[in-house]
């Protein structure tokens, strides 16, 4: 299997999907590539453990991308040897009316990863620019002022929001969350595919909604707003980085070595040492317990 150099994927400069393949065909069988995610893993988990004792980071990691590109599965697979006190789930959806009662991004500030943890976002902040362009209706739910009517929503409104998660973003990396974000980037015909699979196989029923029918006329429209977020969001401190999704076994390992590799740069991060005046008495606590036999 070839090796994967994770800044292949890094969004450096403005970006066109068109451009951008799909799939990454390397030659590897599934089991090859089910195998590097394994040892990913356990390295992902040892690192976890450290990050927890060390105690000064936070891991925030965004995963935004069409319905079927494998977000869920993803997660279940790529975190799944985390011990469970180390990584927490939130999947952003329709905003709920206590939610619409503060600004949009109230509910990401929320769920931020503590000191020592991972938070993964399953669709994020960002559907606030992406799902609410190509339904600019839904803003009138937020209620804000000056904005009565569709028509009130102006290109200046959506520089200042993708300014505003921008600025979100820096506050909480030079407070010690790192963030990084995934978009996961699926063909159509692809995503045809797999809505097809979730009729045609009964277990994946419960998964087909006909509003991922909906959703999928507009393809163009969320392709279009999709490239420009990435190129005004992605930065050094808050990084893009774009999957080739149709192989989703590919896709677990690149996001798994991206993480690990990003996560090995912070070399600061560190069992903390025992206190010398406990490891100056380390004989006498191990007498103390051994007289208790």
């Amino acid at each position: 299997m070839k090796s994967i150099n994770p800044d292949d994927f890094k969004v450096i400069g403005k970006i066109e999907f068109a451009k951008i393949p799909t799939n990454l065909f390397n030659g590897a069988s599934d089991d090859a590539k089910e195998e590097k995610l394994d040892k990913v893993q356990a390295k992902l988990s040892e690192l976890q453990d450290v990050m927890y004792a060390h105690n000064r980071y936070g891991v925030l990691i965004c995963l935004q991308g069409m319905d079927t590109s494998g977000k869920d599965s993803l997660i279940r697979e790529v975190f799944k040897e985390f011990n469970p006190r180390g990584v927490e789930v939130n999947s952003f959806k329709t905003p709920n009316s206590t939610e619409l009662e503060h600004d949009y991004l109230w509910r990401h500030y929320l769920a931020l990863p503590e000191k020592g943890k991972f938070a993964v976002f399953n669709r994020t902040h960002y559907e606030n620019v992406l799902v609410t362009r190509v339904h600019p209706e839904y803003i009138l739910n937020e209620n804000l002022p000056r904005i009565e009517k569709v028509e009130d929503i102006t290109p200046k409104f959506w520089q200042n929001r993708l300014e505003q998660i921008n600025n979100f973003e820096k506050h909480i990396a030079q407070n010690g969350t790192i963030v990084l974000k995934f978009y996961f980037h699926l063909s159509k015909e692809e995503q045809r595919k797999r809505l097809l699979r979730r009729l045609e196989e009964v277990e994946h029923h419960w998964k087909f909604s006909p509003g991922d029918l909906k959703e999928r006329e507009h393809w163009d429209e969320y392709m279009q707003y999709y490239e420009e977020t990435i190129n005004k969001t992605a930065t050094e401190y808050a990084p893009w980085y774009i999957i080739p999704a149709d192989d989703k076994e590919m896709a677990r390992y690149i996001v798994a070595k991206i993480i690990l590799e990003e996560m090995q740069k912070h070399t600061d991060i560190q069992e903390p040492q025992m206190d010398e005046k406990i490891r100056e008495n380390i004989e006498m606590y191990k007498e103390i317990l051994k007289k208790e036999d």
